[in-house]
């Protein structure tokens, strides 16, 4: 099939075009997700914490498994420490997750700072460049987003988890949208 520019479509487009719907109902249930999920970012940041802690469980007892599989290696006693920090972080995760939500904000609200210094340097540097004012625009952007964050610590540990995880599942939502509705019209090209 070749659609108005003669061009002929990649095979990954056919099927991509034959299932169009599936792409526009994911996308659509993506959007009212994030959107309800705006309302809720406490819960979402809460309920993302849990994940977080079984992601670490999962780790430690991964590394356990491991350890005991090859107990003639020299790294076994250092393996072990590994799963058993990894067993402790859950821990603390399940047993405070609020803390552990403001404690891992302060972290992104920092490392968002250091990002915008480290680009608002690369612009300066790159300041002859075409196109170095978006890099100093995308700086400015990371270090105020770190400070407003960091202004609002602790408060701001309880909900920007959250919101972060809504406003990704809106972006997501619009991009499956569109990409379905790209998909239909090259469909009928």
């Amino acid at each position: 099939m070749e659609n108005a520019n003669n061009m002929t479509l990649h095979p990954d487009t056919k099927i991509m075009q034959r299932h169009w719907r599936w792409f526009l109902g994911f996308g659509i249930l993506l959007l009212i997700f994030g959107i309800i999920g705006l309302g809720m970012d406490i819960l979402l940041t809460i309920v993302s914490m849990y994940f977080f802690a079984a992601l670490l469980m999962i780790s430690g007892l991964s590394h356990f498994a491991d350890a005991f599989k090859h107990k003639e290696w020299k790294g076994t006693v250092w393996q072990i420490l590994v799963a058993i920090l990894y067993l402790i972080g859950a821990g603390i995760v399940l047993y405070d997750p609020l803390l552990a939500s403001t404690i891992i904000t302060a972290l992104l609200a920092w490392t968002l700072i250091v990002i915008g210094v480290v680009r608002i340097s690369m612009s300066i540097s790159l300041r002859n460049t075409k196109g170095w004012g978006w890099i100093l625009f995308a700086g400015i952007c990371s270090l105020i987003l770190g400070m407003l964050i960091l202004l609002h610590w602790p408060m701001s540990g309880l909900w920007v988890i959250g919101l972060f995880i809504a406003i990704d599942m809106i972006i997501s939502g619009w991009t499956y949208i569109f990409i379905a509705m790209s998909l239909r019209r090259s469909k009928s090209l």
